[in-house]
């Protein structure tokens, strides 16, 4: 029996474990927190090792390793499997192998994926009921393959750079990189190794396959080369394949929707409607469902999320803005004062391409991790521990016709699990004020 290793058993890790068992692989599974499911998966013959990685795991013949994807190369548990040279795939991978019917459309980029992912999802569904979104949204692909490989579904797949290093096999019907700007130069240490590691997204399409190429990101058009497929240019800005006329999407003569369809506040998000139709229209999604899907669509949590609005102040939930530019496009959404909430983990990526932005914050109100280095852009910003803080402060100088942002700029890892929890306990925060 060949014997593989699980790194990480987040709900992706435990999937692959089944999965592979399921397969006949003997399966040992590691993590460094505690695995609440290690009974159940005992029950199933997986060995599991929580708490720690055991420094004995090293020395067993690995036909390959299946890491999760957020545990960086360079921690020295995996540096060793590195440097022995032994395979290292991940969860999506695994999934391909024995996934018969998947068709997929991949989503990667900077800012934009979970949104277009959410909704090119939503449009797949109206074609075909089985349809997901999976990846680094939704269900695990190796959950959906372990309960049944057979059936021929639709996958709306946000993949990540890292998720992409990871899966030499992926091979989507239609691919796009919304966008490049920094970030997690935590994990890649380079800027051009993020980047590069974005366009392995197209690196399997042949002629029948499309690439979305974003005309109007200046980093995508230097680095999306040797593209192997059809490529199908889009712009906000000039004439493309893909693009705005007269008030409507068009995908060369043919209407996707008109922009009115869509209900999402900001440009940007019209960018993501306009991937997402697109994407949909290749994979077979007919125009009457692309149009009823558009118009249906409400957004996606914790992404410019409207919450309330109290005594006329509105109340928005980004709290998945980890980054410069997933802030500013934020900002951008807005033409009223805003009121920003910002602070978090530091992910070594810098904020100052926040600063030509602030001219229409009103106040930023700033906790956490980077507080202070966030407080340097605005000097007036006021100073607090925690998002609660945060919250009651915004709400007391908020004034009618403001909005209050919680955009935080930064990664939830200093005073939370992640982005989900960190976004509900600001919309808990502020619904604390809607019966005072």
């Amino acid at each position: 029996m060949k014997k593989v290793l699980v790194i990480g058993a987040a709900l992706s890790g435990i999937a692959v474990s089944r999965l592979l068992n399921k397969k006949g692989y003997d399966v040992v599974l590691t993590d460094m927190k505690k695995v609440n499911e290690q009974y159940e998966l005992e029950q199933l013959g997986i060995q599991v090792y929580d708490e720690g990685h055991p420094d004995f795991l090293k020395y067993f013949d690995y036909e390959f390793i299946v890491k999760n994807p957020g545990i960086p190369y360079h921690v020295p548990f995996v540096k060793y499997f590195v440097d022995q040279n032994v395979p290292i795939y991940n969860e999506i991978e695994v999934a391909l192998w024995f996934g018969k019917n998947l068709q997929i459309g991949a989503v990667t980029g900077t800012n934009g994926k979970t949104t277009t992912t959410t909704l090119l999802a939503e449009l797949l569904k109206r074609k075909n009921p089985n349809a997901q979104a999976a990846g680094n949204i939704g269900r695990p692909l190796s959950d959906l393959v372990y309960e049944d490989e057979e059936t021929v579904r639709d996958i709306a797949m946000e993949i990540a750079a890292f998720q992409l290093i990871g899966c030499p096999g992926l091979k989507p019907v239609v691919s796009v990189c919304m966008n490049l700007t920094p970030d997690h130069l935590d994990y890649f240490k380079q800027l051009n190794k993020y980047y590069e590691a974005k366009m392995l997204v197209y690196k399997n399409q042949d002629e029948q396959d499309w690439f979305l190429r974003n005309l109007d990101d200046e980093e995508v058009m230097s680095y999306a080369m040797n593209i192997p497929c059809r490529i199908i240019d889009f712009s906000m800005e000039k004439e493309a394949d893909l693009c705005i006329r007269n008030n409507q999407v068009m995908l060369w003569d043919t209407v996707l929707f008109d922009v009115e369809d869509c209900h999402l506040p900001g440009r940007h998000n019209l960018q993501n409607c306009m991937v997402a139709a697109c994407m949909a229209y290749r994979m077979g999604v007919s125009l009457e469902q692309i149009k009823a899907g558009i118009q249906e669509f409400k957004g996606v949590e914790h992404r410019i999320e409207y919450v309330e609005t109290i005594d006329g102040v509105r109340y928005y939930n980004d709290s998945k803005g980890t980054n410069v530019d997933a802030t500013v496009t934020a900002l951008k959404a807005f033409d009223q004062p805003v009121i920003l909430i910002a602070g978090g983990y530091d992910k070594k990526t810098g904020f100052e391409g926040l600063r030509p932005y602030l001219s229409q914050v009103k106040l930023m109100i700033v906790y956490g991790e980077t507080k202070l280095q966030l407080k340097k852009l605005m000097p007036s910003s006021i100073v607090c521990d925690t998002l609660f803080d945060a919250v009651e402060i915004a709400v007391s100088k908020a004034e009618r016709q403001d909005v209050v942002l919680f955009s935080p700029v930064c990664a939830s890892w200093d005073q939370f699990k992640n982005f989900e929890e960190r976004g509900d306990l600001f919309k808990q925060y502020v619904r604390s004020h809607l019966h005072e």
